[in-house]
C-alpha cells in the first residue's frame, strides 16, 4: 500500500496529463528514465497489466481520499473478530432445547452481522466522548480495521477481511457500548416497520443477549475467550456465518407463538415489548443499576458484581494422574484443602486432602487476589444422575458477601451443561440453613436405588438434595426476579393511570360495624363472652355423629391429590387450635373458617360420597347452633 507522509496540497489534475509519454525522460521521483520502470512488463499478460493497474487506480483513489478526508487520525492512516461471541453462544445457551438455541444462534448473527458493517469512530472522536479510555489501543485497532475492512470495500485490489474474521476482544471492548445504545436505540425507532415475529426477537430476546454478552465482554474470567473452550456436552459447535461480502438480512424464525393457548388473564406481547423497552433503558429506570446496593439486595448481587469487575473468578478444577500437573491448579488445590479444613474442623484433615485431591472429584473454586477462599467439592455420578456435594465452605473473613450462594450458582449452571439435574449432600445442623436457601431440601427426588452404595453415609448429618431446572439461568436468578418486580410495578403504574375516578370511602363504618337491613347479624363485643359461645358451638359440632370426617387435617395417603386441588384447608382440630389461642375475635373469622370446612369437602367429593352428605348435615346442625346463640338472627 503506497502512503503519502506529506501529500501535497492538491491532487494532480488529469486534464493537463500529455497524451503520450516519452520513456526516455527522467522519472520526477528519482533519477532513472521512465522506460526502466515498466520494461519488466513488456511480456505480462493482459489479466495482469488489468490487475496491476487497477492497483494505480486504488492508489489514486486513496491519494484522491487523503485530500478529502478531515479527520487527522483518518488521514494519516489512508496510506480475527469473534471466535468470543461462538464461545458465548456454547456457554450460555449450550443447554437450551433445539428450537430455542436456534433463536440465539439467528440473534448472535445479527450481531456479528452488525459488527462486519460497522463504521467505527475516529480516534478523536473517541477521545472526546470517552477521554480516559485506552486512546493507543483503539488507534491501533482503528488502523488495522481501516487497512484490511474498511478501505478494501472500494479499492478492489485490496484483499477485504470479514471484522468478525481478524478482530477479537480488544475490539469488541472498544466499541460494545456504543454499539449497544445504538443498535437498541435503532430497534426502538424501526419497532413498527418490522414484521410480528422479528419484532419479538429484537425488541425482547435481543435486549438480554446483548447484556449477557456485555458481562463476558468486559469480565476477567470470562472463559469464552479461552483459546482451550469447551463446550459441554449438550452440544456441538454452532455456526455463526455473517454471509461473505454483501449484508444479508437475517431469516426469519419460525414460530409457533399462535399455536400457544392464550390464558386467561394474559398480559397483552405488544404490552410487554413496550415495558421491556422501558426497563432495558437506564435513562427511563427509577435509576441505573450501580455498585451501591440497596436493604433489598439479592444475597448474591454483591458478589456477582464482584466477578464482573474481575475482582473474584470461578474455576473447576481438579487433580489428574494422567498428566503432568499444573502448578496454579496445584496451588489451588492445597489452598482449597486449607480452606475446607480450618472450616469444617469436625472433619479429618487426612479425608479432606484424600478427597481434594482424589483425581475422581472436582473443586469448584473461588479465586480472589490470586488466592483461594472457597469452594464446593464434589463427584459426579452421571450414570446415576446425580452429583455428590462433599465438601462446601468460604473462609470465614470472606463470609456474610453472598460467595456462598454464587458458588452454588455456579455449580447449578455447570451440572446442568453437563446433563446433572440433581444434588445430593450430607449437611449437619449447622450446614441445612444455607443449604435450604440454596434449593435443597429432605425431600430427596432421586430414587433411592440410583444413590444406594454409590455415596458415603455421614453419622449425624441429613441427606439433603436439589432438583436443578435446566431452563433457569441460576447465577441471573436474582436480577432476573429483579426485572420481573420492575416490569409487574411498571404495569401496576400504567393501571393506575388508566383509573380517573377516586370515590370516596364508605361512612357506614365510622362508628364500627352496623347491622344492616339486608345483613342482620349480631356481634358480640365482650372477648370472654364470643370466646365462651364460640367454644360451646365448636364443642356440639365436634361430638356430632357426621363431624368424624372433618376431626383431623386430610392425609395426602387418604387423599391423593387434596392439596392440589384445595387451596386452603380446614378442620376441626385446626379450629380448635385457633380458638384456643384467642383468634377467633369477631364471629366473622369462625364462620369463615368452619364454612371452609364444607365447602372444601363438596369441592373434592362426588355428589354421591358419604363425605359430601356428611358435609350438607353437619352444615345444618352449626348454622342451627349459631342461629341459637344469637349470633345470626333466625
Amino acid at each position: 500500500l503506497l502512503i503519502y507522509q506529506n501529500p501535497p496540497p492538491t491532487p494532480p489534475r488529469t486534464d493537463q496529463q500529455p497524451n503520450s509519454v516519452n520513456l526516455l525522460e527522467p522519472c520526477r521521483s528519482c533519477s532513472h528514465t521512465l522506460g526502466d520502470h515498466v520494461t519488466h512488463l513488456e511480456n505480462v499478460s493482459e489479466e495482469e497489466m488489468n490487475r496491476l493497474l487497477g492497483i494505480v487506480l486504488d492508489v489514486e483513489y486513496l491519494y484522491t481520499c487523503v485530500h478529502k478526508e478531515e479527520d487527522a487520525d483518518t488521514k494519516q492512516v489512508y496510506f480475527s473478530l469473534f471466535k468470543g461471541v461462538n464461545n458465548f453462544v456454547q456457554y450460555k445457551f449450550s443447554h437450551l432445547p433445539s428450537k430455542e438455541r436456534q433463536t440465539i444462534v439467528e440473534l448472535a448473527k445479527m450481531f456479528l452481522n452488525q459488527i462486519n458493517y460497522w463504521q467505527l469512530e475516529t480516534p478523536s472522536q473517541r477521545r472526546q466522548r470517552a477521554p480516559a479510555d485506552d486512546a493507543a489501543g483503539y488507534k491501533v485497532n482503528y488502523t488495522r480495521w481501516l487497512c484490511y475492512c474498511n478501505v478494501p470495500q472500494f479499492c478492489d485490489s485490496l484483499p477485504r477481511y470479514e471484522t468478525t474474521q481478524i478482530f477479537g476482544r480488544t475490539l469488541l471492548g472498544s466499541v460494545f457500548t456504543v454499539m449497544r445504545k445504538q443498535l437498541l436505540e435503532q430497534a426502538r425507532q424501526e419497532k413498527d416497520m418490522l414484521p410480528p415475529e422479528k419484532r419479538t426477537l429484537i425488541l425482547t430476546h435481543f435486549p438480554k443477549f446483548l447484556s449477557m454478552l456485555e458481562e463476558e465482554v468486559y469480565s476477567h474470567s470470562s472463559p469464552i475467550w479461552s483459546e482451550n473452550f469447551l463446550v459441554g456436552s449438550t452440544g456441538g459447535q454452532i455456526p455463526i456465518h455473517t454471509g461473505g461480502q454483501k449484508r444479508k438480512p437475517s431469516e426469519p424464525i419460525p414460530h409457533d407463538e399462535n399455536k400457544k393457548l392464550r390464558i386467561v388473564g394474559d398480559i397483552p406481547m405488544e404490552l410487554i415489548n413496550e415495558v421491556m423497552a422501558t426497563i432495558t433503558d437506564p435513562t427511563s429506570m427509577l435509576g441505573p443499576e450501580t455498585s451501591l446496593l440497596s436493604a433489598h439486595s439479592a444475597r448474591d448481587e454483591a458478589a456477582r458484581l464482584e466477578e464482573r469487575r474481575g475482582v473474584i473468578e470461578f474455576h473447576v478444577i481438579g487433580n489428574s494422574l494422567n498428566q503432568k500437573p499444573n502448578k496454579r491448579i496445584l496451588m489451588w488445590l492445597v489452598g482449597l484443602q486449607n480452606v475446607f479444613s480450618h472450616q469444617l474442623p469436625r472433619m479429618p484433615k487426612e479425608y479432606i486432602t484424600r478427597l481434594v485431591f482424589d483425581p475422581k472429584h472436582k473443586t469448584l473454586s473461588l479465586i480472589k487476589d490470586g488466592r483461594v477462599i472457597g469452594g464446593i467439592c464434589f463427584r459426579m455420578f452421571p450414570s446415576q444422575g446425580f452429583t455428590e456435594i462433599v465438601f462446601c465452605a468460604v473462609t470465614s473473613n470472606e463470609q456474610v458477601k453472598g460467595y456462598g450462594t454464587h458458588l452454588m450458582n455456579h455449580l447449578k449452571e455447570y451440572h446442568i451443561k453437563h446433563d446433572i439435574l440433581n444434588f445430593l449432600t450430607y449437611a449437619d445442623e449447622y450446614a441445612i440453613g444455607y443449604f435450604k436457601k440454596q434449593g435443597f431440601s429432605k425431600d430427596i427426588k432421586v430414587p433411592k436405588a440410583k444413590y444406594l452404595g454409590y455415596i458415603k453415609d455421614y453419622e449425624g448429618a441429613t441427606l439433603m438434595g436439589c432438583e436443578l431446572n435446566p431452563s433457569i439461568p441460576y447465577t441471573e436468578f436474582s436480577v432476573i426476579i429483579k426485572k420481573q418486580k420492575e416490569i409487574i410495578k411498571k404495569l401496576i403504574e400504567r393501571k393506575q393511570a388508566q383509573i380517573r375516578k377516586v370515590y370516596p370511602g364508605l361512612s357506614c363504618f365510622k362508628e364500627g360495624v352496623i347491622t344492616s337491613c339486608c345483613d342482620p347479624r349480631k356481634e358480640l363485643k365482650d372477648p370472654d363472652q364470643l370466646y365462651s359461645t364460640l367454644k360451646t358451638i365448636l364443642q356440639h359440632v365436634k361430638s356430632h355423629q357426621n363431624a368424624w370426617p372433618f376431626m383431623e387435617p386430610v392425609k395426602k395417603t387418604e387423599a391423593p391429590g387434596y392439596y392440589q386441588v384445595i387451596r386452603f384447608p380446614m378442620d376441626l382440630k385446626t379450629m380448635s387450635e385457633r380458638l384456643k389461642s384467642r383468634y377467633y375475635t369477631t364471629r366473622k373469622l369462625f364462620m369463615a373458617d368452619m364454612q371452609r370446612i364444607f365447602t372444601n369437602c363438596r369441592e373434592y367429593n362426588p355428589p354421591e360420597s358419604q363425605y359430601y352428605k356428611c358435609a350438607n348435615l353437619l352444615e345444618k346442625v352449626f348454622y342451627t347452633k349459631i342461629k341459637e346463640a344469637g349470633l345470626i338472627e333466625k
